[in-house]
């Protein structure tokens, strides 16, 4: 009962974190690891929050005046075959190589959230669209081989590349995920590595951090919320480091 709980508390502030920025599983992967789970396992378990949080928050971006269906739509479905190919990969990784991986993309996560920029104010018509459909193939190949920080590439795809501001960003990524998170799962539960109720206890929390997210992400601070992450990426990295 007790990992419930923790699963449940670490999905409410992971599904905060994805909606607003990104990084969610960075903590939520460890911490299921760290629990005892395999973790070819925990990274298929950890999808169906990722899931369920995503879905509340697209529709509650759209109860907000965020109509993005169609943006997400076509990104999401360009992530598909990157995401297939990247789970078909990830489920013959050893524990040890995944454990690097993880570590790696934790360090990666702490050090944009460390230097990240705010992005300016963007526009409502996203640039570059076939060069945007190219850039999810391989993000939708790296969501599926970890899906930990996918959020911080969206991010930088559809701001920096594509010229749009973060609040329809935010909107286009929770659509997007939502799409192209549902082959890798199938691949990930063909191979037995999906663990139903564990992933509904996290995917519990998740859909109140999501929805929470979705619906304070226009006023709240991002210093407080990037603080925190920082000091609990620091913390599971450390402790991811040293159980290698």
């Amino acid at each position: 009962m007790t990992n419930y709980i923790l699963l449940f508390s670490a999905g409410v502030f992971a599904g905060f974190i994805n909606v607003t920025s990104g990084g969610g599983s960075l903590i939520t992967l460890p911490l299921m690891i760290f629990l005892g789970m395999p973790p070819v396992i925990a990274n298929g378990t950890n999808r169906i929050a990722v899931l369920i949080q995503s879905i509340v928050a697209s529709g509650n971006f759209r109860r907000h005046g965020r109509k993005d269906l169609r943006a997400g739509l076509y990104l999401g479905l360009a992530a598909v075959p990157g995401a297939a190919a990247g789970a078909l990969t990830a489920v013959h990784l050893s524990d040890t190589a995944f454990k690097w991986i993880l570590a790696s993309a934790i360090l990666l996560g702490l050090l944009v959230v460390v230097f990240h920029r705010q992005p300016p104010a963007g526009r409502e018509v996203i640039r570059k669209k076939w060069l945007q459909m190219l850039l999810f193939l391989f993000i939708g190949f790296y969501g599926g081989v970890i899906q930990a920080g996918t959020g911080y590439l969206i991010i930088f795809s559809l701001t920096m590349v594509g010229g749009l501001g973060l609040a329809r960003t935010n909107s286009i990524k929770s659509i997007a995920i939502s799409i192209y998170l549902i082959p890798s799962i199938f691949v990930f539960a063909a191979k037995g590595c999906v663990q139903l109720l564990p992933g509904l206890a996290l995917a519990a929390g998740g859909s109140i951090g999501g929805f929470l997210g979705s619906s304070f992400s226009h006023s709240m601070n991002p210093k407080w919320t990037k603080l925190i992450l920082a000091v609990v990426l620091t913390g599971m990295t450390v402790k991811l480091l040293t159980g290698l």
